[in-house]
Parts: C-alpha cells; sequence; structure tokens
C-alpha cells in the first residue's frame, strides 16, 4: 500500500489557525465505519451517541513548553530546539535546527545573560543520533521546569503559523502528566462540564499516558508505507485502567479512544489470555495489561483492532501516519470520502479544527 494512497486535497484556509472561543463549539462529524454514512452534528451531541456502561479511555498527557529558541554561543548564531524525551537527568534527546550548526561540542544559550555572559540556560550538544536526533545536555540553576517555563514556547505544529495567546488551550482540560512536545488533540473539545455530563450518563472515564513525541512531526517520506519506521514513545497503563477496560471488553461493553494516542497506547498494551475451545481452536481473549513501556505500533489498513471500538478524533494531514490509523478503524474509502465531505461543508482542519466520531 502506497502513501499516496491516502492523499486528499485541502484548501490552506480550512487549516484552523486559532483555537475557538469555546472548547467544545466545534462540529462534530458522526460517520459509519460499517456504512461509510455521514452525519454533521455539534460537538456537545457526543452526548446522543454514548450510552452507559461504554469505557471512554483519554491521554492524560501534559504538553510542556518544549521548544527553545536560542543563539549559537560564539557566533550568535539562531539555534531551535525541541525537546522529545527526557533521557536521564538532564540529557534530552532533541530535535534541533540547523542541525549542521549543531555538532557535539557546540553551546546554544537561551535568554538574557548576566553580566558576566552566562545565560540562564545553556545547551550542550552531546551527541548525534538516529534519524539526525541530537543528545544535548542542560545546564541551569534552580529547577528545570520552571526555566522551561520561564523560556519555552509551546511546540506548535509547523502548519500553524500564529503564536497561542493561551498556553493552556495547547492542553486538554484533564493533562496531568508532563512530557509531550504535542498535543493529543482531540481531547481539546471536552470541557469539564462535558466530562460531567458524561459521567453522569453512565459512561466510565478512564486514563492512560501516552509523551506524544517525534511522530507527530514526522511526514511519511517512504512510497510504501511499511518502510516507514515509527518513533518510539512512552506510555502508562495504570491498573484501575486495565480493569476498567478489561471488565468492558469481557461484558460487550464498549471500549471508545479519544483520540489516536489513546488508541496506540490500549492497542499497545493489548495481551492475550490462552485458551482452548470446545473443538481445539485458540479460546483465548484479548486484554489490557497494566505497566508501562516503550511503543512504535505503526497502525494502517489491514490492522486488526483488538481492543478499540469507536474512535473520537480530529481530521489529519494528508499522508500522515494519523489519516492511515484512522483508515485502518474505518476504511480507507469511507475515510476518503467523509474528508472530502469535510472539505465541501468547510470544516476546520487539524490540531485546533474539528472533531470526528467513528462508530
Amino acid at each position: 500500500m502506497k502513501t499516496a494512497d491516502f492523499y486528499y486535497d485541502l484548501p490552506e484556509s480550512l487549516i484552523a489557525q486559532d483555537p475557538l472561543p469555546d472548547r467544545s463549539s466545534s462540529r462534530l462529524m458522526v460517520l459509519d465505519r460499517e456504512t461509510g454514512s455521514i452525519s454533521h452534528e455539534r460537538f456537545p451531541d457526543i452526548l446522543g451517541h454514548l450510552r452507559a456502561g461504554d469505557v471512554l479511555v483519554v491521554n492524560d498527557t501534559k504538553v510542556i513548553p518544549a521548544r527553545l529558541l536560542g543563539v549559537r554561543i560564539g557566533t550568535g548564531a539562531k539555534i531551535e530546539i525541541l525537546l522529545l524525551r527526557r533521557l536521564t537527568g538532564d540529557e534530552w534527546e532533541c530535535l534541533v535546527r540547523p542541525g549542521r550548526k549543531c555538532r557535539p561540542g557546540t553551546l546554544v544559550g537561551f535568554g538574557i545573560p548576566d553580566e558576566d555572559g552566562i545565560y540562564p540556560l545553556t545547551a550542550e550538544i552531546r551527541d548525534v543520533l538516529e534519524e539526525g536526533m541530537r543528545k544535548v545536555k542542560f545546564t541551569y540553576e534552580g529547577v528545570f521546569e520552571e526555566v522551561l517555563d520561564a523560556l519555552g514556547e509551546m511546540p506548535l505544529p509547523p502548519y500553524i503559523h500564529r503564536k497561542l495567546k493561551n498556553r493552556d488551550r495547547y492542553n486538554t482540560v484533564y493533562a496531568k502528566y508532563e512530557g509531550s512536545a504535542a498535543a493529543p488533540t482531540a481531547g481539546l473539545h471536552f470541557t469539564d462540564r462535558l466530562l460531567a455530563d458524561i459521567r453522569e450518563m453512565g459512561v466510565i472515564i478512564v486514563s492512560v499516558t501516552l509523551h506524544v513525541g517525534l511522530g507527530t512531526f514526522r511526514p511519511v517520506k517512504a512510497e510504501e508505507i511499511t518502510d516507514h519506521h515509527m518513533h518510539s514513545e512512552f506510555y502508562t497503563v495504570s491498573g484501575e485502567t486495565a480493569r476498567a477496560i478489561n471488565e468492558a471488553k469481557a461484558s460487550g461493553r464498549r471500549v471508545i479512544c479519544v483520540g489516536t494516542t489513546s488508541c496506540r497506547t490500549v492497542e499497545s498494551a493489548v495481551a492475550r489470555k490462552k485458551g482452548i475451545g470446545e473443538e481445539g481452536e485458540d479460546g483465548g481473549a484479548d486484554y489490557i495489561e497494566a505497566g508501562s513501556g516503550w511503543t512504535n505500533i505503526f497502525i494502517y489498513p489491514g490492522y486488526k483492532f483488538r481492543i478499540m471500538d469507536g474512535l473520537i478524533t480530529n481530521f489529519h494531514l494528508p499522508e500522515s501516519t494519523l489519516i492511515m490509523l484512522v483508515s485502518a478503524f474505518a476504511g480507507r474509502e469511507h475515510v476518503l470520502a467523509a474528508y472530502a465531505e469535510a472539505v465541501r461543508e468547510g470544516y476546520r482542519f487539524f490540531s485546533f479544527g474539528d472533531a470526528m466520531l467513528i462508530l
């Protein structure tokens, strides 16, 4: 299957540049993955598609101000560093631009230097890693998170050209654990009130954590999608979440994931109970294992979903791994037809755009 099979034409004017004033005021396209039928609604109408006993899985990762703009000490050349994941202590795996100016030994300063020329935050390029990443060691006074909060910017995707006025709008209302370089954007539509309404109707809301990293920023350059390599991301599934999901699957209730990151987490944490059926066939069943680990799962058409029964997601970039995942769940033809309909109807696309519910 080729990457070009997931292309669609999108006018630039439909790429949302700012979040809506009210998180839950976005539009909602509802797609029946069996028939391909579509309805156009508002996001709060999602209440009409959920039912008591459903398990709604959200990703409670929190985006950090991971984009640092500094200068190369000695030359004054502008350098951008994007923190992707902490390695050990003050060492991070980072995306650095321009890479040609950041060989091992390079020092980069951030903020305004004091009278002795000391920057409040200094980065030393320690090593060149796979795929052009850099190992970077940071030097600073005080608490790193506080220094980062003062000097860093939210790492908005390259298709957003405006500076975010309120940092909180690039995090979900339930964001808890810091570590992401990008938001799980399907969750941006939820408000505390809407979540309370969902709980009141008997839906069980559980959390997983997947820290979103480089995979969000990397385009698929391979002609054949199977030649694309996914970057590893760290995830955690609690015992409470695993029990809720396993009980739902055992009793035939639905597990609905909020966003592709929640989907990738539950599908990564899946295991299989061993058992023999009456005629000797495997009588086992899929279940979720609690724990933490790294995942580079790549979901594309042909994948058999073992846990997820429904998906809330945004509209994704052409030829991206995310539209491939959605196509694996709902069928490529249905998804591309839905996207064409969204373009005709003037939906807002990507991170701050409208939502889709697939059941």
